[in-house]
Order: C-alpha cells, then structure tokens, then sequence
C-alpha cells in the first residue's frame, strides 16, 4: 500500500487489544506500568506494520472508600492491522 492509500475495515486481518489504565483499586498501576502500556500504543500505531485504532471501550470503575469516592478509567483500544505484526511474535517468544 502507497503512503496515500487507507487502510479499510476490509484490509484489516489481525486486532490487538492494547489496555490503558485499571480499575482495580486492590492494584493500582504504577507509573512505569503506565508508561509502559502507552509505549505499547505508541508501538502499535508508529512502527511496521501501522495499525489504526478502529474502535475503543471504555471501563469506569467507582468505588466508596470510607467517606472518599475513587474513580479509576481503563480505556481498550482495537488496534487493526493488515497482517500480525513480526513484532508481536518475538515478544511472546521471550515471555
């Protein structure tokens, strides 16, 4: 594909759900969890193969503790891309 073409729904051949945020108040993310998640984004729509973000959902978790009300947002992004990125193997071969 030529920098100038789209990407269609009909092209896409493999999703990633990449999550950002928690809402589990027993276990909070740490900023380097954080970070590390949004890395993982930027992974996903900057290196080759690009995905697209073709959709999203999103996770409100409120909780009471005490008198003090938490909130706490995951957000999941689809990530397509036109084929598995090679990526994505070599990361789960050195899980």
């Amino acid at each position: 594909m030529g920098r100038e073409e789209k990407t269609t729904l009909t092209d896409i051949r493999y999703v990633k759900l990449v999550p950002i945020g928690s809402v589990n108040p027993n276990n909070p993310l740490s900023e380097q969890s954080r970070e590390a998640q949004a890395a993982l984004l930027n992974k996903c729509l900057n290196d080759y193969p690009k995905g697209v973000i073709m959709g999203k959902d999103i996770t409100i978790g409120r909780y009471l503790i005490g008198e003090h009300e938490l909130t706490m947002e995951k957000i999941t992004y689809h990530v397509g891309f036109t084929r598995k990125p090679a990526w994505e193997e070599e990361e789960k071969e050195t899980l």
